[in-house]
This record gives C-alpha cells, structure tokens and sequence, in this order.
C-alpha cells in the first residue's frame, strides 16, 4: 500500500469515475485502475462496486474511506509541519467555520493577520456543523471556529473562547418598536418574527431561550439566508433577532434599527475546537496565540 494508491482511492471515492480521477492526480486511467485493483487485493475486500455502469462505494469502502483521509491528512499535516519549523510565519493554515462566522467575523480576522505575515496562506472550510465535526476528526483542518452552542466532547476535544456573540432586535427604521425605549419578549412574541428554518444553531438557541422565559412565536417566517432575513427587515416585513456582529453596519448607516429588549439578553460565546490528539503546526500555535491575545478585529463593533 502506497500513498498513490491512497489518493486515487479518495479521488475516485469523491468524483466516482475512472476518467475524472486519472485529470486529477496526473496519470492515466489504467494506472488508476491498476492503483485500486492493488489496493484491494492488499485489504483482501472490493471498495467499488460497479451497477448500471456506475460506481458505488462498496460498504467497506466508505468504511476505508475515513483510515485513508486520516492517513493522508497525516501525512500531509507532517510536511507542513516540517516546513513550517524553518519558517512559522509561512506556511498554510487550514480551518473550518459556521456559515455565520465565515461570513462575518473570519475575513477580518484573515485580513489583520496577513499583514502580520503576509506570506502565511489561509484555507477556509464553511459548512454544517455535523460536516465540521467529520472533517476536524479526519484531520482534513487544523481546528473550527464555532458557536459553543455545539455540543461536543470534552474528553476529545481542547475548547477555547474567542469572543462572545450578543445577539439584538433588529426592526425597519418605521417599525413601531422603533419609537420605544424598550420592548418586553412578550410583545416581541406577537410579530411577525423572521428566522431560519430548522436545523439551526441560531434557530435552536432562539427558541430555547424564548421557552424558559415562557414565550412563544405567534407568527413565523422562516428565511434559510441571514441576509435575506436583514433585507426582509428592512422592508418591514417582520422583525428578527440576530448576532451584531453581521448588522453593525446596516444599524450604523441607520438602515436597521436596534430595539431594546426589557430583562432579556441573548448572548453566546464563539470558540475554537481542535482535536487533543492534534499537533498543531508552528504558524497555527503562532496564529491561534496572538489570535486569543489580542482583541479580535471587529469585536467593537459587538458593543451597545
């Protein structure tokens, strides 16, 4: 078993044809074809099933498929290392987030640290949570940042705060919440209340906090894009609770206004999660340190 052989198998595992495979790791479809028959006299097991002129992931190779990401991850992730222990301020750094954090709190975050080391080079992995997860136990990313609304092992995984996410009320500048110093959840409650559609973190935080203060929506809209829900406010279709961080800017401009909620405070921390059995490269324990010693670019624009 060799490292080619592995990387055919992942390829063609992915693409599932012969012809896309040899395009991508440069040989010819033969050799991709002999690569995987030697691997699977090797494993004494068929990984592909052939139906109706199609490939299939047999069900020991999707098993195979996660030992062969974690060995060529590996492998891959020693190089890096190796390279980097020349020079930490080079180097890829290669990480996973939410769709809220990549979109609004990561650029920044990139951009204030590749004028610290502009030659370091950033991969960014947004989506789902469950898919996050698969990848950060795969070692396909060095760590995620994520809401600590994700419920993860301790035993596995190291959790460090980046910073906290408050969430706020947000209306059309002519809403008539917006001539109120404050409102309570209650009246919250009875407007049309614009949120995304399950499965969602924010929708789940959402909905939990409202039950334990004994509230309960009266008429939903459910909006799967945060900035069709920002747009819908502003065009007084209803109102919404979401993170400042992405409406810090239409709320300075004075396109969104920021409502006041009496005795209620929506609050959650944003971490980062990599696995205890990791080794972090160089430039990423460089990164991550003056990550969580600074205060993160943006994060004032978080307050009242």
């Amino acid at each position: 078993m060799n490292i080619n052989q592995l990387d055919a198998f992942l390829v063609l595992a992915d693409c599932l044809s012969v012809t896309e495979t040899a395009r991508r790791v440069h040989c010819t479809q033969p050799a991709v074809t002999m690569r995987i028959q030697m691997l699977e006299q090797e494993l004494g097991t068929p990984l592909f099933d052939r139906v109706a002129k199609r490939l299939h992931l047999t069900r020991q190779g999707k098993a195979f498929r996660e030992y062969a990401l974690e060995v060529v991850n590996t492998l891959a992730t020693a190089r890096e290392h190796l390279r980097q222990m020349e020079d930490p301020l080079s180097g890829t750094i290669h990480f996973g987030a939410s769709n809220f954090i990549g979109a609004y709190l990561i650029p920044a975050i990139i951009a204030h640290h590749k004028r610290l080391a502009p030659k370091l080079a950033f991969e960014l992995d947004i989506a789902s949570s469950s898919e996050l997860v698969r990848r950060l136990e795969a070692g396909s990313v060095d760590f995620l940042m994520v809401s600590d609304q994700l419920q993860l092992d301790r035993a596995r995984f190291v959790f460090r705060e980046l910073c906290r996410d408050r969430l706020v009320l947000i209306a059309a500048p002519g809403h008539h919440f917006t001539h109120r110093e404050k409102v309570s959840l209650a009246q919250v409650a009875t407007e049309t209340f614009l949120i995304k559609p399950g499965p969602s973190a924010t929708r789940d935080f959402l909905s939990e906090r409202m039950r334990l203060s004994g509230v309960s929506l009266a008429d939903e809209m459910n909006i799967s894009s945060l900035e069709a829900i920002k747009q819908a406010v502003m065009h007084n279709l209803g109102i919404s609770i979401v993170s400042r961080f992405a409406v810090a800017r239409e709320i300075a401009a004075g396109d969104l206004v920021e409502v006041s909620i009496e005795n209620a405070c929506f609050e959650r921390g944003i971490r980062i999660v990599h696995h205890r059995e990791k080794l972090l490269s160089p430039a990423v324990t460089r990164f991550l340190d003056l990550l969580l010693s600074q205060d993160m670019p943006g994060q004032a624009a978080a307050g009242p």
